[in-house]
Order: C-alpha cells, then sequence, then structure tokens
C-alpha cells in the first residue's frame, strides 16, 4: 500500500503513468452500471448467434439459427400480401376501358400513383422528372401534341413508339432537305425565316417572303398550308411557338437540313398491359391531355 500515490485533488490512486511531468494517470474502475450493461449485451449477442441467422459458411449458405428465421422469406410474403391486395385494382383497370379510368374515383389514386412510378423509371430520363421535356424530347405538360393527345393516342404511342423497331410504330419521316441535296443552304435559311414568322419570330421579312414560295411547295403537304401541322402524320404546328429543337434560326435551319428524326422506343412486351394503360392515364393527367 506504501507504493501507491493518491491524486490529491480527486483523492483516487493513480496507476503510475505520467505524460509532460504532471499529467497523471487516474486508476478508476468503471462505473458498476456500465459494466452490468455491457456482460448484458454480450449475453444478448451470443443468444441472439444462437436463435437468428449470424454467421457465413464456407458453403456459400449461413447459419439458419434455432428460430429458423429468414428475412428473406419475410420480405417475400410481404410482397406476395401487396400483390394479392393489388390484384383487384390491377383486374379494375384491364376491364376498364382507357377512357372510362378517370371517371372511376376508386381506381384513380391507385392508377396516379403506379403510373408516377413507371414514368419515373422508364420516361424521366428523357422526358424529365416532371414531363416538362427538353430539346428533341417533348413537354408533356402543355397542350401541344404531335400524334394527339387523347388517352387512346397517348396510349398508342406508348404502345409502339415512334420510328421505333415495333412493326406497328409511328411512322412519320421528315426529308433531309439539305442533306439529300432538295434545297439549297440559301433556300433552307428562307423557309427557316418563313416558318419563325408564323409564329412571329422572324428576324428578315424579305427571306421569309422567299421562304413562302418554298414552304408552299416542300412543306405545306404535312404541315398546311397554314403550318398549322397534321396529327395524323405527326407534323407539329408551326405557328404556336412551341419548338422542339429550339426556336433559334440556327436550329431551324438544322430541322430543315436533317429532318431530325427523333426515336421513342415502343414499350409493348417491356411493360405488360395494365402498366401501359396506367401509364397512359397519368400522362394524359399531366396537364396536356386533351
Amino acid at each position: 500500500m506504501s507504493g501507491k500515490e493518491i491524486d490529491q485533488v480527486t483523492g483516487v490512486e493513480t496507476t503510475g503513468h505520467v505524460w509532460d511531468g504532471d499529467i497523471k494517470e487516474l486508476n478508476k474502475p468503471l462505473p458498476k452500471w456500465w459494466l452490468w450493461v455491457f456482460y448484458a449485451c454480450i449475453v444478448w449477442a451470443i443468444g441472439y448467434w444462437a436463435v437468428y441467422p449470424a454467421w457465413p459458411t464456407l458453403s456459400g449458405s449461413y447459419t439458419k439459427g434455432y428460430f429458423g428465421y429468414s428475412q428473406r422469406e419475410h420480405v417475400a410474403e410481404q410482397v406476395a400480401a401487396a400483390k394479392a391486395d393489388q390484384a383487384r385494382y390491377y383486374q379494375q383497370i384491364a376491364d376498364t376501358p382507357l377512357d372510362q379510368i378517370e371517371k372511376n374515383q376508386e381506381l384513380m389514386p391507385f392508377v396516379m400513383a403506379g403510373g408516377a412510378a413507371v414514368f419515373g423509371d422508364n420516361c424521366g430520363p428523357c422526358h424529365g422528372k416532371g414531363a416538362q421535356g427538353g430539346p428533341g424530347y417533348p413537354n408533356l405538360n402543355d397542350d401541344d401534341w404531335l400524334w394527339g393527345g387523347t388517352p387512346d393516342a397517348i396510349h398508342q404511342t406508348i404502345m409502339h413508339g415512334i420510328r421505333s423497331t415495333d412493326a406497328e410504330t409511328r411512322q412519320m419521316q421528315m426529308p433531309r432537305f439539305g442533306l439529300d441535296g432538295i434545297l439549297t443552304p440559301e433556300q433552307i435559311r428562307d423557309a427557316a425565316e418563313y416558318v419563325l414568322s408564323l409564329s412571329n419570330s422572324a428576324t428578315d421579312q424579305e427571306a421569309a417572303k422567299r421562304g413562302a414560295t418554298i414552304f408552299a411547295d416542300n412543306c405545306a403537304a404535312c404541315h398546311g398550308e397554314d403550318g398549322k401541322g397534321n396529327q395524323d402524320v405527326g407534323a407539329p404546328n408551326l405557328t404556336d411557338a412551341i419548338w422542339l429543337y429550339g426556336n433559334k434560326l440556327s436550329d431551324v435551319e438544322k430541322t430543315i437540313e436533317t429532318g431530325r428524326g427523333g426515336v421513342m422506343p415502343f414499350w409493348t412486351g417491356r411493360l405488360d398491359p395494365v402498366t401501359i394503360k396506367m401509364l397512359a392515364v397519368y400522362v394524359h393527367s399531366l396537364g396536356g391531355g386533351k
């Protein structure tokens, strides 16, 4: 006992370790409650190891535990139960005509939730999370449609795509007036000025006047003499100042020169029929559906 040193401030025995000449380490034991909690955790861990899956084995499996519990089986049971709950809704959607789904107040919350999830996973990467679109990808929130904005028209587009490899795809190819030498660069510029003039955006009125004749000879057959487009062939309305590839003169020139020819994939076979119906209703509800 005579070899032990007691700290004068705390009255606790020291260990004999000293730092910087003045700092001494106290030999103060851990609180009893802390030790008992620590021992209880050890006992709990051993018990958990015994009754639940715990350790991987060399065979590629794991110890099953006394209870034989499997989280994978538990999740599978939950998924199966959820599918069973949803089955009646899926059947109702399958049996309900597309144009009647929005009138069914019981179905619509389920359809909208499902459609939004499917849109985010499959359509959002191109059309944007909020369906706002971007250069080359249509804004689905407005009321401007290349192929029609009714539920049936949207459903058809989703099922078969546009210029896709599907046998029933929507097909319309704008001529490549520049690449194929149909029009000269000067004629393309004049035609672009005329197209911009249809929405009061032309910068060269004289060029726009010359472009009127070029438009009538080469473009009116699809876009109409008034430039208001034709949804039967996917020709856009050129008078509404809504642009898929941009509203600058250079953007319109590029479109006339190359024809653009964007492609939308078809979803038949990739998504089941009920999911496609939910997606069509969701798109139609975004604010631009007719």
